[in-house]
């Protein structure tokens, strides 16, 4: 389903793609194996840009002190939780928000240790930009590999390539070199066609936000000046029009006696009064009356146009039965209704994931009753191949599974559509999440319920 809405008239408030200056936001994670340097390079960036809290820098340099460090170990910016200090490792996601002078970050700090691989699954889950660590010395790895995958499945579109600890092997050109070509290669073969590589020492601080003096063969920019540069966001009227509706709106009051609006955050698109709509997964057709949001003081505020990815309240020409999990979309490309799907999924949980379970699936605002029909196949991470399907999926495994689904659901293919195409498997008994999935798209077949 590549379909997509023809690009509105020039108007103001739809943006090109690229917000206003001073107002970027750009969400990444960062990744890497065990002792890479990586939450050092995070706390570097964070103190090169004057972005951590004299308290915080205070409490940073005692704990240095008292391990007997003559420097304040930066990492422990990023290192939050009391046993990563104690341990000196990372062992949970940890978000990080800082400014520069042009653009907002919001930053997912992720573990290195394969047991924790999901933990990269949820931190880059949202990210535009995913920032992999190699240690210079050791080149890629076994978990390198791993984060390139998981980058891949989730649809990041930017990779930065920091190849760290580059003063241990005495800034040698060649070895950097070596690590792109490989890098690179293997990105290829995940779909990622946008990979840029700097050479730094997070520990001094080179290439981070100062250009290094070790590095004059290094034409390229520094890691903050390309983190500065990366393009971010989409043009919303390139996509069609999706609105998970996640609460309906009847005030009843005297100013509002007939108000009936349906609330959700639009995830991509753009939308206008008179537009044609579907609701899914009635495919009732209908017509957009009015669009509106809550003003600065609490007032309901009537838009002209609305574009993804901002909270609205649509109302509609016609009285239809829509509820909490329903989907508004295009008219012209609303996607298609299936009971039965196939999707890469990341194990997420302790619990094995095998043929016959019975789980519930969430899209987006709504939730039914599945069944993992058949495990497809599944990816050997040292090899980078298929493996004939396994008897289950274990922790940390990414693999393909057909669902078989209770109820008629829209879900659009993950590499068209990353929000609407992006599904959760939970377990039906304790409500824990099981797997992160990406769909290839709804099976035209819709099959029989179960």
């Amino acid at each position: 389903m590549t379909t997509t809405l023809p690009a509105p008239a020039p108007a103001t408030d739809v943006p090109t793609g690229h917000p206003a200056p001073g107002h970027d936001l750009l969400r990444l994670a960062t990744a890497g194996s065990v002792d890479d340097g990586k939450s050092t390079l995070v706390g570097r960036l964070l103190y090169d840009t004057k972005s951590v809290l004299t308290d915080q820098l205070d409490a940073v340099e005692r704990v240095s002190r008292d391990r007997g460090l003559e420097a304040a170990d930066l990492a422990l910016l990023t290192d939050g939780l009391r046993a990563e200090r104690e341990q000196g490792i990372t062992i949970d996601v940890a978000y990080r928000y800082f400014s520069t002078a042009t653009r907002s970050y919001v930053l997912a700090d992720t573990p290195g240790h394969v047991q924790y691989t999901r933990n990269m699954v949820t931190g880059a889950s949202t990210a535009e930009l995913a920032l992999i660590l190699v240690d210079a010395r050791h080149g890629v790895v076994e978990q390198t590999r791993r984060h390139l995958a998981v980058t891949g499945l989730l649809g990041v579109r930017h990779v930065a390539l920091a190849v760290n600890k580059m003063d241990l092997v005495g800034w040698d050109e060649a070895t950097f070199a070596a690590i792109v070509d490989e890098f690179s290669r293997l990105a290829d073969r995940f779909g990622i066609a946008d990979v840029v590589a700097v050479p730094v020492s997070a520990l001094l601080g080179d290439n981070i936000v100062q250009r290094s003096l070790h590095t004059p063969w290094y034409a390229g920019r520094t890691l903050l000046e390309h983190l500065e540069a990366v393009p971010v966001g989409t043009n919303p009227a390139l996509e069609p029009l999706r609105l998970p509706v996640q609460y309906v709106v009847r005030p009843r009051t005297a100013a509002h006696p007939d108000y009936r609006g349906y609330a959700g955050r639009l995830s991509s698109g753009v939308v206008r009064p008179g537009d044609e709509v579907v609701v899914l997964p009635s495919g009732r057709r209908t017509t957009v009356a009015g669009i509106d949001r809550a003003g600065a003081t609490g007032e309901i505020e009537a838009l002209d146009v609305a574009f993804a990815p901002q909270s609205v309240v649509l109302r509609l020409t016609d009285d239809i039965d829509i509820s909490r999990g329903d989907l508004v979309a295009a008219a012209e490309s609303p996607g298609l209704l299936t009971r039965a799907l196939t999707g890469t999924v990341a194990v997420l949980a302790e619990r094995v994931l095998r043929p016959r379970d019975r789980l519930l699936l969430r899209v987006g605002t709504r939730t039914v009753r599945a069944m993992v029909e058949d495990i497809v196949d599944q990816l050997d991470i040292e090899t980078m191949q298929q493996q004939p399907a396994p008897d289950g999926l274990g922790l940390n495994a990414i693999g393909r599974v057909r669902l078989r689904l209770a109820e008629d659901v829209a879900v659009d293919d993950y590499r068209v559509l990353r929000r609407t195409g992006a599904f959760l498997l939970i377990d039906e008994a304790d409500g824990s999440t099981l797997a992160a999935g990406m769909a290839e798209g709804p099976d035209r077949s819709a099959g029989e319920g179960i």
